[in-house]
């Protein structure tokens, strides 16, 4: 059994002693502080290179992976499934009435298990050479379809959003514990020595819930937690250096840094943290060149920003974080994880023709773009997308024109890497309410990416309070090889 064990001894007691100490050093240093003001880094503590710590040095994978990387798109709050990616002619059949009594008691958040049943909002309609059925919410990905392998089967074990993004993201319902991202870029490290192998896109309009333990690290170092990107000049903050301050004086006074930092380091055994941290510094430097290269968009094409939706309002922010995407994978990125939706986002519990018309519109054509985009290139082939949210929403209505959550049976889909697409995996039962047939638990899903990116996941571990720690968890758990096809 592959483990990585890091055995770390961290000194909580004053860094160092004598006239000086270090940060007295770094504010008085003038050049280095235009990147060790990096605050983001600072505080995630990005993947070391493998002179500060080996463990951290790109990985190998256990065999032969079909992807090298993933693009994740989250749709925060719970898209409604039966209203984008799953027909139910029964749902359209017993519309207006109560739930049939043969589908028994259903936990639900909101107690709307007795309100009638509420149609699909929009018509779904045959898409593509395969004829697979998807609604007119989604035109443009919808044009995609004979490329994606839709899940009809997803399905969580909470009822609440915090919960559920956790479980989505991490594996379990409990705070704390490592993203998805986060156990990838352990098992495989990065490709790309400046920048991190987990980079974060979130919606400018405001945090998830649960909020950014759904992208740290858990009890995994600290290095491997995701960092945070936004589009602009300004990827990161503070890591532009100071105006006046070439590159020469700054990796002069990073050098001197980095020396006493390692004097430092030799006299406390090496410690995992600390390497971190320090290789943390190289890194940002790099960055300051990398970085805003990265999400220069003025780099692409008119035709490119058209595409992209770039031009219009309505798409432009997903759009650009979808280009960004693109972007980084070109670039050696192992793991990209973008959000949709604010702190509500898709959250339609009073009206899903509102909410679902405009998140649909913002990011249909951006994903559509960026799926055409990755296959244009042949990034598609190696690249996994992933798309889904923490639930779906319950067939029933909720005041009336709205759904409240749904975490027992819900869709997502998966395209490049090999999956053959137009086809839907998996069933819920006749309206929508729970999985059904070849069902795909949380875990199951994860164990199935892990091991596109040619990881085993019983392997992956991670020893912490006397345990191997896994993504998938202690009970067993077995990939979805109908997902593998």
């Amino acid at each position: 059994m592959r483990q990585y064990q890091h055995q770390r001894q961290v000194s909580h007691g004053p860094a160092c002693s004598g006239l000086m100490n270090r940060r007295e050093l770094l504010q008085n240093a003038g050049g280095g502080m235009g990147m060790l003001a990096l605050n983001a880094l600072l505080q995630q503590e990005q993947p070391a290179q493998a002179a500060a710590n080996p463990a951290l040095s790109p990985g190998k994978p256990d065999f032969t992976p079909r992807a090298k990387r993933i693009i994740w798109l989250f749709m925060h709050g719970g898209p409604s499934h039966v209203d984008l990616w799953d027909p139910k002619p029964d749902l359209i059949k017993y519309a207006g009435k109560p739930l049939p009594e043969s589908f028994g008691k259903v936990m639900t958040r909101r107690k709307v298990a007795q309100n009638p049943l509420l149609a699909p909002i929009k018509p779904f309609r045959k898409r593509g050479e395969s004829g697979l059925e998807v609604s007119d919410f989604l035109p443009h990905t919808g044009a995609l379809v004979d490329d994606l392998c839709v899940i009809r089967s997803l399905h969580g074990d909470s009822v609440n959003h915090p919960q559920s993004v956790y479980q989505m993201n991490t594996g379990s319902i409990l705070m704390g514990h490592p993203s998805v991202g986060s156990w990838v870029a352990y098992g495989l490290g990065s490709e790309n020595a400046d920048m991190p192998a987990f980079v974060v896109l979130p919606d400018p309009g405001g945090g998830v819930k649960g909020g950014p333990p759904a992208w740290g690290s858990g009890y995994l170092p600290a290095t491997f937690q995701g960092t945070t990107m936004r589009p602009g000049q300004t990827p990161i903050l503070n890591l532009k250096p100071p105006a006046g301050i070439s590159a020469r004086q700054q990796r002069a006074t990073l050098d001197l840094v980095q020396s006493m930092n390692r004097r430092h380091l030799e006299a406390r055994d090496r410690d995992d943290e600390l390497s971190a941290r320090i290789a943390a510094y190289e890194l940002a430097f790099r960055m300051q060149t990398a970085a805003p290269e990265i999400v220069d968009l003025t780099q692409e094409t008119p035709a490119t920003h058209k595409m992209y939706g770039l031009d219009d309002p309505d798409t432009r922010d997903f759009g650009e974080r979808c280009l960004l995407a693109r972007r980084m994978v070109e670039r050696g990125v192992r793991f990209i994880q973008l959000y949709s939706g604010d702190t509500v986002g898709w959250d339609a519990h009073s009206d899903v023709t509102k909410n679902h018309t405009t998140y649909c519109r913002k990011t249909d054509q951006p994903i559509a773009a960026l799926l055409k985009d990755l296959k244009q290139r042949g990034l598609l082939e190696d690249t996994l997308v992933v798309w889904c949210g923490e639930f779906g929403r319950m067939p029933m209505s909720e005041q009336g024109k709205g759904r409240d959550h749904n975490p027992w049976g819900y869709c997502g889909w998966l395209a490049g890497a090999g999956i053959t697409g137009g086809r839907a995996y998996g069933a819920t039962d006749p309206i929508g309410l729970r999985a059904a047939e070849q069902t795909v638990h949380v875990n199951q899903f994860h164990a199935t990416l892990l091991h596109l990116l040619g990881l085993d996941h019983e392997t992956l571990t991670y020893f912490h309070n006397g345990l191997d720690e896994r993504l998938t968890g202690p009970a067993e758990v077995e990939i979805v090889k109908g997902l593998l096809t």
